[in-house]
């Protein structure tokens, strides 16, 4: 324990005064009972059998200021606090096939309205990164606590071409190092990184960054997506999959040519799988809702240090009314 105004401390030497001071009263009073107690006017007047109880409302009075003088001094304590924290990284597939319209208005609208919701209700504690990736990955919005402005950066996101699942996780895993002091991951590949796939490092339950990949799952172009995952489990970071359209696919017509777009769930459940993360496939947006409440950022319990100088106090005050309470119950006056 410590405290803020450690000099009021020197308050507590006015306690052996009290004491000294309620002793002298006590052999005072019995001086006065031997003067008259011949007469019987002490014994009426204090009553019989009272004995040690007469003590009780004094000690209490002084257990009572003791701990008030100690809440003068404003004590500090480490306590463990419950805290919702961490890094979410939103992280949006902009590529041609999310313009498909087999959500409404189609899947990126779809998936941009529902993180909307997702950040409006978070606690200024998880910081929400937003990065958009197609041919290659791009953070938009730094981790950070303004909802304005993550709102505003999901709000720009419009699709564009070429799918790369491994670029969006690689800028999302870069973003996240930009926090916590990890080494940027530069000029990947996916040939130097990573172990062999049966060899992922298990990822502990308390870790607070997590990256929510929204996509279809079809991937056009290198790195290999299971790589980059492999990295992100190296890093214990979460990464949960949300996939958008239907299994059957749908056609769209991109730049004047029909093409056909499927969801791949199997590409999309092993990167979850790979990084202890969960797979989603969102048919609709209530579905998306129910997602999102299932990848809130855990509650952690952190220790800091605490000022708990109304816990005394209220401590010290509920005392000195028990003491009072008794006094006034048992002898009619207050200590």
């Amino acid at each position: 324990m410590s405290f803020i105004w450690a000099p009021l401390l020197w308050s507590l030497i006015l306690i052996p005064l009290l004491i000294l001071l309620y002793l002298r009263m006590q052999r005072r009073r019995q001086e006065i009972a031997l003067r008259y107690g011949s007469l019987g006017l002490v014994q009426q007047a204090s009553g019989r059998g009272v004995g040690m109880r007469r003590h009780i409302p004094a000690i209490l009075f002084l257990v009572g200021v003791t701990v008030l003088f100690i809440a003068l001094a404003r004590p500090q304590m480490v306590v463990g606090l419950p805290k919702v924290e961490g890094i979410v990284i939103l992280a949006f597939d902009i590529s041609g096939s999310m313009a498909a319209e087999d959500f409404e208005p189609n899947r990126l609208e779809a998936a941009k309205s529902v993180a909307i919701d997702f950040v409006s209700r978070q606690p200024s504690t998880v910081k929400v990164g937003v990065v958009a990736f197609s041919e290659s990955g791009l953070s938009v919005q730094l981790p950070s606590a303004d909802q304005t402005a993550i709102i505003d950066a999901i709000e720009r996101l419009k699709p564009q071409r070429g799918t790369s699942l491994a670029n969006g996780i690689v800028a999302s895993l870069n973003t996240i190092a930009n926090l916590t002091g990890q080494e940027p991951i530069v000029g990947f590949d996916g040939a130097e990184v990573a172990p062999p796939l049966n060899s992922a490092p298990p990822i502990s339950a308390d870790e607070s960054s997590v990256i929510v990949l929204f996509t279809d799952g079809e991937n056009n172009m290198n790195p290999d997506p299971v790589t980059a995952a492999l990295v992100a489990a190296e890093r214990g970071v979460r990464i949960h999959t949300i996939a958008f359209g239907s299994t059957e696919g749908t056609q769209l017509t991109v730049n004047g040519f029909t093409v056909f777009t499927q969801v791949n769930e199997a590409a999309l459940q092993q990167i979850s799988e790979i990084t202890a993360g969960t797979y989603y496939n969102a048919q609709n947006e209530d579905d998306l809702s129910e997602v999102y409440e299932n990848i809130e950022p855990r509650l952690k319990m952190e220790t800091e240090e605490t000022e708990v100088t109304a816990v005394f106090a209220g401590v010290s005050i509920l005392i000195l009314l028990i003491g009072g309470m008794l006094s006034l119950l048992w002898f009619s006056r207050v200590p």
